[in-house]
């Protein structure tokens, strides 16, 4: 197949275009610049030069490949519009990324207990309001196959020309800045996760056999983020101590946004119609072990 993605030099896109290409499809990928375009050509993906902005070069490489696979932006509107006039009618496939803070519930680093299937309705976090409706109007659109595959924190070493997932660095960085790592509050807020491989196996499957209109979680376990700040600082050799800090002091590293709808929120959720449905069976390592191995942004 021929299969054009957004995000082709990003952590998920970029772990799935070397999967793809070594699996025998043509690869191409959207690049912003001339030095990003040669990283892809080095890997084997076809650049596409251009930006989300562009929707006659993107509406152009969808109609050339069989399928898209947008992992780019899970807020961009105008791209999303773009890529669905441009499969109209097609019955091409429109693989879209989204993400699982969109069933996020803003806690200052405190656990709440709502957990999220599928099928479980939901009001979408703050600011998750037009991510939502992309992902609707994706599963709803005539004449394509759209579907949408929805992460939860994501882990492990990606395989593309950028390796590092994004909340763990983060962690870790911030670990190494004040010599131990850090949490919002107690952090007991949870998040589920899922390791970079087990992710590219469910896109693949969807890509293979997903229905249109699907929606998918990816998960396979959860912990807090204390948990999580635990085993940085075990990794990092600063004994398992965690310190608490305060949403502000988050912000002023993170932003307001990221310290509010990610790293002190919680996100739990069940990936019960990708392993139903699509016989998704995740067998990686989980999120505490890579992070104790090193292995794990």
């Amino acid at each position: 197949m021929k299969i054009f993605i957004t995000g082709a030099t990003g952590y998920i896109g970029g772990s799935l275009a070397q999967r793809l290409i070594a699996d025998g499809h043509e690869v191409s990928g959207l690049v912003r610049s001339a030095a990003r375009a040669d990283e892809a050509r080095a890997r084997g993906i076809e650049a596409v030069p251009g930006t989300l902005d562009d929707g006659a070069v993107l509406a152009g490489a969808a109609r050339a490949a069989d399928a898209v696979i947008d992992a780019a932006s899970a807020d961009h509107a105008a791209s999303t519009e773009a890529l669905l006039a441009a499969l109209a009618e097609s019955g091409k496939t429109l693989l879209r990324t989204s993400g699982t803070s969109i069933v996020g519930s803003r806690a200052g680093g405190e656990r709440v207990d709502d957990v999220f299937d599928e099928e479980t309705p939901f009001t979408p976090s703050p600011g998750r309001t037009l991510r939502v409706a992309l992902d609707r109007k994706v599963r709803a659109a005539v004449g394509l196959r759209g579907v949408v595959v929805c992460p939860s924190l994501i882990y492990g070493r990606g395989h593309g020309v950028n390796p590092q997932s994004i909340q763990l660095p983060w962690l870790i960085a911030l670990a190494r800045k004040h010599g131990l790592p850090r949490h919002i509050g107690p952090g007991e807020n949870r998040w589920s996760n899922v390791h970079i491989d087990d992710l590219v196996e469910l896109y693949l499957l969807a890509l293979d056999k997903a229905p249109a209109g699907a929606f998918y979680f990816a998960e396979n376990g959860e912990n807090s983020m204390r948990e999580v700040c635990a085993a940085i600082g075990r990794m990092l050799g600063q004994d398992g101590r965690t310190q608490s800090m305060t949403v502000e002091e988050a912000a002023a590293e993170w932003g307001e946004g990221p310290a509010n709808d990610t790293m002190g929120s919680n996100s739990r959720v069940r990936a019960r119609r990708a392993r139903d449905e699509l016989g998704w069976t995740p067998a990686a390592p989980s999120l505490i072990e890579e992070i104790e191995r090193g292995r794990a942004a």
